[in-house]
Formats: structure tokens, sequence, C-alpha cells
């Protein structure tokens, strides 16, 4: 079919959840989710800054029903945050589809661990967005929905094994975040192996935003200010660099394309900027015994273990 990222297909009577929603990526994808009829479900970990984001969409998109958003407290680097957010998801229904956007971009310079032990950029990236899939496993088979994960360019362009996901040796904010974008993606399709295999009506997709920065982003109070410094930092990257706004097209087609199959990769044409195609993503993250690996250390730090065949008892049925 044809896409536009501009104007999506009628996404009326859809409910998606998206995490990271009150900045960035999360932010726009929220926008454009909300601009095709569906409702969505604005996670962030701060009451404040996802206030300010659903009053935004409010602003620009005036026609949009009063409840086409409802706002979520999540933290996905806190493990207990997850499972509460996720029970209380699960007590609305069937979930078409969750977008497991948030994260760390700009690692911290020193190893720092989460209130559960974990290095904080594998936890947040990976690891919370692990829980938080499984524990949404059984209302995502009820609508036979989909998970996006949010991989990145930078897989390729240095393509480390996680052998030591946690950073305990050698840690370098590099490393941790590009070992983490490799851990979600090499779990996205991981995923995707385990619920074909059980015949579960939920795909697992992953997609990447290409590079896309704040200085090329609109401007939006309240969600995004860049200084007039970062505008220009950002403009002298044009011809590799795209918005944020744009950013988020491969990851909406990804959740929303009813074409999109489980497994698929998707991303910016060129790679780092423009419209939405499938792609190939890093050897690596198909590697199945990495997946494999990555699943079983995921099982063991966050004591989540996917109901993949009660999904598949209860697919099609209501998850209330």
């Amino acid at each position: 079919m044809t896409w536009d990222p501009r104007s999506l297909p009628d996404l009326s009577g859809r409910v998606y959840l998206v995490t990271g929603s009150n900045a960035g990526l999360g932010y726009f994808a929220s926008e454009q989710l909300v601009r095709a009829g569906a409702r969505v479900i604005m996670s962030a970990r701060h009451p404040n800054r996802l206030s300010a984001a659903r009053a935004a969409i409010r602003r620009r998109i005036p026609d949009a029903a009063t409840d086409a958003t409802e706002p979520l407290i999540l933290d996905t680097s806190n493990l207990g945050s997850v499972r509460s957010a996720a029970a209380s998801v699960r007590g609305r229904g069937a979930l078409d589809g969750v977008l497991l956007n948030a994260g760390i971009v700009h690692a911290p310079k020193v190893r720092e661990t989460t209130i559960d032990g974990h290095e904080v950029v594998f936890a947040t990236n990976a690891l919370g967005h692990f829980a938080l899939a499984g524990e949404l496993l059984t209302a995502l088979a009820a609508a036979e929905g989909r998970m996006v994960w949010v991989g990145s360019m930078s897989a390729s362009l240095t393509p480390y094994d996680p052998v030591d996901p946690q950073l305990a040796e050698g840690y370098s904010a590099w490393r941790a975040y590009v070992q983490s974008k490799i851990a979600t993606a090499a779990l996205g399709f991981e995923a995707d192996r385990r619920l074909r295999e059980a015949e579960v009506p939920v795909a697992s997709v992953v997609a990447h935003p290409g590079y896309s920065t704040g200085g090329r982003t609109p401007g939006i109070a309240g969600v995004n200010e860049p200084s007039r410094a970062k505008r220009f930092r950002d403009n002298l990257q044009a011809a590799i660099a795209q918005s944020k706004e744009h950013g988020a097209w491969p990851l909406v087609r990804a959740l929303t394309d009813p074409d999109i199959e489980g497994g698929e990769f998707w991303g910016p044409r060129t790679g780092s900027r423009g419209a939405p195609r499938r792609q190939t993503a890093a050897k690596i993250t198909r590697d199945p015994v990495v997946g494999a690996r990555l699943w079983d250390v995921a099982e063991a730090a966050t004591n989540v273990h996917w109901p993949i065949d009660v999904a598949a008892r209860g697919a099609g049925r209501s998850a209330a």
C-alpha cells in the first residue's frame, strides 16, 4: 500500500501506549497517532512534563477527542514502576500496540546503577521495555496487537557483542548506549521468533529514527525548546540529519501499517533521514544465539517470564 506519513490511515478506536511521550520521538509519535484518531496512553517519569506534552497535543490538535490522551507515570529504569504501570494498562482492556521508545541517549560518563542494581542505560533502554512488553503481552494478544522496539543506527556503526550487557568492566558512555540498543533490537527479534513459534498473534517489530536532532525539530513550548546555538549546530548537519518529528515516522509506521509483519526492521530511507522504508538490521541483532542469550539475561535481571502460553490460549479474547 502507499504510505503517507503525513496522512495516516484512520486509527479511530485503536489504543496505543507510547513510552517516553513527554518529548522527542515519543511526543511526535503520540501526536501523529492522535491526529489519525487513535487514543494514546502517554507515559513519562515526570508528571509536570507529561502534562505539558498532553497540553501541547490539545493546542496543536484542537479537534481531537477530549480523551485522546491518557497520562501514565512510568519509569522504565525502575522495575517496580514498570509493574505498576503495566497493571494499570491491563486494567483498561485490550491494547492495539505499544511503542517501546523511552530511553537514555546521552549516557552518563561514569557507570551508574538503578534502584534495582542494574546499569542505568541497559536498564532504561532494554530491561524495562522487556519487562513492560512481557507484562502487557496478554493485553496485546487480546487485540492481535503489535510491539515496536526502538533500535539505533549505532548498532551498525559499532556492533559490540554485549557479552557483558551490565558493563561491570570497561564502561564507557558510548559503549553503554550502543550495547543497550543492540540488546533492544536483539530482544525485539527474539520476541518475534518466540511469539511466532507459539502462534501468539502479536507482531514484534524493530524500528529506528535515523539521525534525528532537537535543533532541526519544530519548537513546542514545554516539549522542544532548543537554544539558538543548538539550532545553529544541528542545522549544519542538514544533509544527514532530520527532525524528531520525521524521526517518529518509521516508528509510527512500524506500529500501525497493517502490511508490516513481525520480525521486520524499519528506518528512514537513507539510513539517517527520509521517509520510512524496510531495511536490514545489523547482523549481530539478528543472530538467534545472541538473542537467546540476551533473553535469558533479561529474564534473570527482571524476574519477568513472558506468559507466552497464556497469550496463545487467550488470543482474541477480551483482556479485561
